[in-house]
């Protein structure tokens, strides 16, 4: 059990509700990369961006993938910006990891996020307006970023079940249900 899944997509697409859920029926260790940075600084994610900028969470967050990227069978829930930058996308598959892309609607995603007041970008005034702009500009990049898409406008067990079906070319067991490409 060698490769890495990395789970992209946007904030609120359920990567790390998703992940757990995958991890225990793959048999795998999950990370969830924003709570290990959050352990390896001692300061939360909004922390980190009002001290540092969004460029200095990036930094961190880089140097955080480079890290995980090398330990070997985890499930990666990536933060909604990790995979945007093409150094980490590098880094997950220099590893051997493959990224599974979590579609969600846009609907979706703005009932999921209307109350949210953890993550710092969305703490604006027109929050459905920054979520619609944020996903068009990201969505290109998380499929380019992506080996595999998933539908994951259902609940997250149910997505839990389709990633675990996948055949990963790093699968020690075959299973029926074929990958759903892009």
């Amino acid at each position: 059990m060698r490769g890495n899944v990395i789970l992209c997509g946007f904030m609120g697409c359920g990567k790390t509700s998703v992940g757990r859920r995958a991890a225990k029926l793959m048999g795998r260790e999950f990370c969830d990369l924003d709570q290990y940075i959050e352990e390896r600084e001692g300061l939360t994610v909004s922390e980190i961006f009002a001290r540092f900028g969004e460029e200095g969470f990036r930094q961190r967050e880089a140097q955080a993938v480079e890290e995980v990227a090398v330990r070997p069978g985890l499930i990666i829930a990536s933060g909604g910006g990790t995979v945007l930058a093409e150094k980490n996308v590098s880094a997950f598959h220099r590893a051997g990891g493959m990224i599974v892309f979590l579609d969600t609607p846009l609907a979706a995603l703005q009932e999921r996020l209307k109350n949210d007041k953890r993550r710092p970008l969305l703490q604006v005034p027109d929050r459905r307006k920054v979520i619609a702009q944020l996903h068009a500009k990201r969505s290109p990049l998380y499929h380019a970023a992506a080996d595999v898409t998933i539908d994951a406008g259902a609940p997250p067990g149910t997505v839990a079940r389709r990633l675990a079906a996948l055949d990963f070319p790093f699968s020690e067991k075959k299973l029926d249900n074929g990958p759903k490409s892009r």
